[in-house]
């Protein structure tokens, strides 16, 4: 799975990278604002992306978070305030809080790849993960 890194904090940006790469997967890009990120969606067109919502320009991860959602890219914000994600989610599978824990991370990580994939009948999120409100009406459909 090729995955987008979009994050403004060199660090965190480092960590997610290290245990995506850790659980096999491709890295299709970091990117620290909505301009870069745009552009990476664009031209990488990765299978899923981790997006925090206060970049370097603001907060614009909503709206990269959006553009990814009209392009059918699953993605889940990665965020140190979950009340700033707005009530549809933005069309995210869900968010993980910062700070977040590593296991934590390989949770919702290994849950996203069933996801991906087009198990949608994978069990339940791991508590690191909260899943928005519209991934729970498609399950129960």
């Amino acid at each position: 799975m090729k995955i987008l890194i979009v994050e403004d904090e060199a660090l965190l940006a480092m960590e997610l990278e290290s245990e995506v790469d850790a659980a096999g997967h491709d890295i299709a890009g970091i990117a620290a604002d909505k301009t870069a990120a745009i552009q990476l969606i664009e031209t990488k067109q990765p299978h899923f992306a981790f997006v925090d919502i206060q970049l370097l320009d603001g907060p614009t991860g909503i709206e990269v978070g959006r553009f990814l959602a009209e392009r059918k890219i699953p993605y889940v914000f990665v965020s140190g305030n979950l009340k700033r994600i707005p009530d549809d989610f933005a069309g995210a599978l869900g968010a993980i809080e910062k700070p977040y824990t590593m296991n934590g991370l390989k949770n919702a990580l290994s849950f996203v790849e069933t996801f991906v994939a087009g198990d949608r009948e994978n069990p339940d999120p791991p508590p690191s993960l909260v899943i928005s409100p519209a991934y729970h009406a498609a399950r129960s459909a």
